[in-house]
């Protein structure tokens, strides 16, 4: 059945965006795809994530991925928490998503990389911080003077201590005008594309390496610090040239220290 529909999908798509009459009539036969490869209807993945998928505000969250590869880090921790992802990674989902956004109720669409996995879909269980005010201001501190890229904005954030220890994310709003200005938006997208790119450093305020960058001196702290975050870059496909070969010398250098 999606083979077949892969060859339709994209016109179907084209028509519901252009055409309201034509979206009432296909709004109930296009289909999305999770990345498990499992095919439904909009109203059976509705059906399908609704017990699960609902923020603290009631509205449900559907989470998708444009590169299941490339995010599978964050597909993963996605997976870990129970949450479905859909494959949403044609040449017209940004302009696709944002149409079902209005039209469906109280329903909103998340990139899985866009938040960390406890703010995807926010609950009322969130994790408590082992951390005093202090040692967060200390920790925060720490990864700036580390990290010293003014288009990282860091942040300590209560999440698991299973949770990576520094995650990188970009915000979805960014993203999706972004990827709508390349992909034809025009008028005021025009701006958003021209933007410099503005990422988020959560830091795990839970996760035991936080421990190790607060009680160590202030070098080895700050390359503690770096290195976790060069994890995170790696794991965003962002760590290249001259910064790679320095994580890679600085990896094997904490191995022989060990």
């Amino acid at each position: 059945m999606w083979q077949k529909w892969s060859d339709i999908g994209l016109f179907v798509k084209y028509g519901m965006l252009s055409d309201e009459k034509f979206y009432e009539k296909a709004k109930d036969f296009v289909l999305v795809q999770n990345v498990a490869g499992k095919t439904f209807t909009l109203p059976e993945y509705q059906e399908f994530v609704q017990a699960n998928q609902k923020d603290k505000s009631e509205q449900t969250v559907v989470l998708y991925t444009t590169d299941a590869e490339a995010q599978h880090s964050f597909v993963q921790a996605a997976q870990d928490r129970g949450y479905d992802v859909l494959e949403l990674s044609g040449p017209l989902d940004s302009h696709f998503i944002g149409q079902l956004e209005q039209k469906l109720e109280k329903t909103t669409f998340k990139r899985v990389d866009a938040e960390t996995v406890g703010k995807l879909i926010a609950k009322d269980d969130a994790p408590e911080s082992v951390l005093s005010d202090d040692e967060k201001t200390r920790l925060t501190d720490v990864y700036k003077q580390a990290i010293s890229n003014d288009q990282m904005q860091v942040q300590v954030e209560a999440l698991s201590p299973q949770d990576a220890p520094v995650i990188i994310t970009l915000p979805e709003f960014m993203r999706r005008m972004k990827d709508m200005q390349r992909t034809g938006g025009g008028g005021g997208m025009q701006m958003f594309g021209s933007l410099p790119d503005s990422y988020t450093v959560s830091v795990n305020a839970n996760h035991p390496i936080t421990q190790r960058v607060l009680s160590a001196e202030a070098e080895a702290g700050g390359k503690l610090a770096r290195q976790a975050f060069d994890l995170a870059l790696l794991a965003q496909g962002m760590l290249k040239g001259e910064a790679l070969t320095a994580f890679v010398k600085r990896s094997a250098d904490l191995l022989a220290a060990e």
